[in-house]
Parts: C-alpha cells; structure tokens; sequence
C-alpha cells in the first residue's frame, strides 16, 4: 500500500502545481532510484510511478478550471472549465472533470485487457490510418467552421509551429521533464497565456456549490466516447490526448456544452493514461514519460500495476472532489492581479525546465494563440500544433 500513498501524494502534487506533470515526478524518482530501490523496491518505486499518473488525470482539471493553465493532455478542456469558473461554477467544472475520469477507470480497464490480447496483430494496419482519421476529422470541423479561411489558416500556422517545436526540440533544456517539456511553453502559449491576455477584469465571481447539472444518458454517452478516444490515442503510435481533444471537439463541441465536453476530455485523459500501460505490455511501446520511466525498472505484472492505479483513482476522485470544495475562497481575489501572476510563474517555470528555445516558443506560441480571439474563431483549431506533426508522422514523414 506503500506505493499507492506515495503515488497518491505525488500525483496530488503534480496536479495542483501548473506545469508540472506526472513525467516530471517519473523522472525525478528514477534520477533517485539508488536510494529509493532500497527503501521501496522496484515493485513499490513502478507502483508509485503509475500511481502518480492516474491521480495526475484528476487533479490537474483543478489549475485548469480556476487558473485558465493548460496542461499537455487537456488543453482544449480548459476553455470551457474556465469559462465555467467565471461564471461561478468552477466547483462543477471540477467535478465533471473527476466524474468522466472515474467514469473512464470502470470503462478503460477492461478495454485494456481486451486491446491486449485482441490488437496486437492487426496494428501494423490500425497504425496507418492514424493519419487519414486525422484528416477527416480536422477537415470536417474546418467546413462546419463560420469562418473556414481562418480557420483552415490556423490550423496550418500552428500546425508549422509545432513541426518547427518538436524537430527543433533538442534546443531546449531537459532538466527534469525529459523530451516532452517543449510540449509546455507550446501548449500554454497557444492556449494559457493567449486567453490571460484576453480574460476579463475584476474579481472571480463568488463559486457556487450546485452539483452535476447533467443528464444521466450524458455522462454514459460522453464518458463512453472520451473512454472510447483516450483509448485509441494511448494505443496507437504518434498520438496523443490533446489529438483526442481535438476530435471530440468536431463530435461534441466545446463551445456548445462545455460540461459534456469537460466530461469527455478528462475521460480521455484518464484512460490515456490507463491504456498506455496495456501497450507498454503487449507491444514494448512506451507512451509517455512514466512508461519511459518503468521500462528502466524489475516490473511487477500488469495485473498487479492494474490494480494499483484503480485504486490510486479511487483516491484520487475523493482527493479532487475535496480540493474543489474549497473554490469559494478564491471569490475575494482580482482577476488582473491573478492573471498575472500566473503569466509570471508559466515564464519563469518555462525557462526553468526548457530555457531560451522554450521562451521563443512561447513567445510565438502566443502571438499565435491570439489570432482566433482577434477573429472570432473557435481556439481549438490551433490543436494544429500537434495534430499536423501526428498526420506527417503517421505517413512516415518522421523528419518531423
């Protein structure tokens, strides 16, 4: 039980504080695993590390929805969770967020047992249609767009934005969050720092405590689809959640019903990283920092790592209901004074962890991130920044 406290508690850490991820911890643990191997063992320290994953889908709904601070696998869910929160409804905002993770745990887990025995053999066919499911679900919500010019424009300034980040991503610093901390000062230029710029004055509205203003047959339906793509995200090569966000975007729309759309990205986001474990299993695939960090680790069976982390969500569902309890406070800070000492702290954590490459992308990143506030377009087509690298990448254009 060891492993799941410490995991819980990590997790909880990672969530609360932006920019900081679950990969982050991984690689701290693993830097310490001389020591750590004595006091824990190497079941213990694997069981910790996925732990933390699970609880880090949770939690980080909270930075998201009060703060407006994307993270790597959620950043398109934060526009609706803050624009929930600035309406007084971020206490909601969070619990749908924990109930579609929870709702993806009781979903994903037998997925995952069922991908690994039934999709192995057929992946070298599902691999190549990554790209054309990409295609297709991009070009429909450019046509459906109001504005298709700009946002087709977006899409593709973004999109060369995120080839130029990720090929030129050895520039930037590695102190602790290995290959994937350029994703940071991307995503939070794109989608934190650009609607700070542009979020309203004055203080947070007082935060109501109202419950899930939700239908049942909602959350089945919504849970069952975000499951259904954080699944598919964490078993094929070269994707991610944030290209799940982008294709329940074009199904259920985030400026349209914001709590279904919460909903289903945090279930994606939990079940990302719950399928990630079954193909780390069956395929040797490692899907994200915590994956990398495991495959370096005596690994107890996957059954065993199945059951640690359902019970590390258990926890973690409890923990993140609690922490949103306490959003009333927030009522008596000034929205300006707050906003920029959030842009502060992004600054300063991005020139921490990726240097002066990860300011220069964050620089553009925001110059970009404007462009759809300033023509009245949907924000999510700057999902481009991963979703064009995703489609080269699954046509063997690795050079990205």
């Amino acid at each position: 039980m060891i492993e799941i406290l410490l995991g819980v508690i990590l997790g909880t850490v990672s969530g609360i504080i932006p920019g900081v991820h679950a990969n982050t911890l991984a690689a701290v643990l693993l830097s310490l695993q001389t020591v750590l191997l004595v006091y824990l063992g190497p079941l213990a320290l694997a069981g910790a590390m996925f732990a933390a994953l699970i609880t880090h889908t949770f939690v980080d709904a909270i930075p998201g929805t009060f703060l407006g601070i994307p993270d790597a696998d959620t950043s398109l869910a934060v526009l609706p969770a803050h624009a929930l929160c600035l309406e007084g409804n971020g206490e909601e905002a969070v619990r749908i967020a924990a109930l579609g993770s929870a709702c993806a745990m009781i979903i994903a887990v037998p997925l995952s047992m069922l991908c690994l025995f039934l999709l192995p053999t057929l992946q070298s066919y599902f691999d190549w249609w990554i790209g054309i499911l990409l295609i297709a679900s991009i070009g429909y919500m450019i046509v459906t767009s109001e504005a298709p010019g700009w946002a087709l424009a977006i899409f593709i300034v973004s999109g060369i934005l995120g080839i130029f980040t990720l090929h030129y991503g050895f520039f930037s610093w590695h102190l602790l969050a290995g290959g994937s901390a350029i994703l940071m000062p991307l995503l939070t230029g794109l989608f934190g720092i650009s609607v700070l710029l542009t979020a309203s004055r004055g203080v947070l509205p007082a935060q109501n405590s109202c419950g899930i203003r939700m239908e049942d047959k909602t959350v089945i339906r919504c849970s069952a689809l975000g499951t259904v793509a954080g699944v598919a995200v964490g078993w094929f090569p070269g994707l991610s959640t944030a290209s799940a966000n982008g294709v329940l975007a074009s199904v259920i729309g985030y400026d349209k019903d914001h709590r279904a759309y919460i909903l289903a990205t945090n279930a994606a986001n939990t079940a990302n990283a719950s399928i990630g474990l079954a193909a780390f299993f069956a395929l040797s695939r490692v899907r994200n920092g915590v994956m990398a960090a495991l495959s370096e680790l005596p690994l107890p069976s996957m059954s065993e790592l199945t059951v640690t982390g359902v019970l590390a969500a258990c926890a973690a569902y409890l923990i993140t209901v609690w922490l949103s309890r306490s959003a009333h406070q927030l009522s008596d800070f000034d929205g300006l004074l707050l906003n920029r000492a959030v842009m502060v702290f992004i600054v300063l954590l991005c020139a921490t962890l990726t240097g002066p490459f990860g300011i220069l992308i964050l620089l553009l990143a925001t110059a970009v991130g404007l462009v759809p506030y300033l023509v009245n377009v949907p924000r999510m087509y700057c999902m481009g920044a991963i979703m064009l690298p995703v489609m080269l990448y699954s046509f063997g254009m690795a050079w990205v």
